[in-house]
């Protein structure tokens, strides 16, 4: 059995990432940066550096970088300048989740607006029309539930972790 620094398993941990991995992939992920993700999330401290990543999952650095470039724009990790030093730390926040889902309410907020804009050019009482109320209903919806389901989420989070 090989370890890692934190005294687990290495083969135990790959098998974990690669399975969490193709979970988010199923999911729609796109694969390396489910890879990279999985990596990040099951390290102790959820902060690795490009060479550590790429050592573990036996990716190039380009690889890395890509799949770290999608993962910040979709915010489920950031990036961290080591102090005194031009090397990059990637982490991942025990909050990745929440950040993910409240950034996409920018989205659907974008998404609100142009339904709205074609209900006016279609005519609300066209089938089209009618059929983008419904899906501008639809967003609306989700948007209250999201934001009613993260105010739960961080009354429990708070009553689980103390965080």
């Amino acid at each position: 059995m090989t370890e890692t620094p934190g005294g687990r398993d290495a083969e135990a941990v790959s098998k974990f990432v690669e399975s969490f991995a193709a979970q988010l992939v199923e999911a729609g992920m796109q694969r390396m940066p489910a890879r990279v993700f999985a990596a990040l999330l099951s390290s102790d401290d959820g902060t690795m550096t490009s060479v550590e990543l790429g050592e573990q999952l036996r990716i190039s650095p380009a690889a890395v970088s890509g799949a770290v470039r999608y993962l910040a724009q979709t915010h489920m990790v950031s990036r961290e300048r080591e102090p005194g030093s031009r090397r990059e730390r990637y982490r991942v926040h025990g909050d990745q989740w929440y950040e993910a889902l409240t950034n996409r309410e920018a989205l659907i907020k974008r998404w609100e607006g142009a339904l709205r804009e074609g209900v006016a050019s279609l005519g609300e009482n066209t089938p089209a029309g009618r059929r983008m109320a419904e899906t501008l209903a639809f967003f609306e919806f989700i948007e209250g539930e999201v934001a009613a389901m993260m105010e739960r989420w961080r009354a429990h989070r708070e009553r689980e972790f103390g965080a």
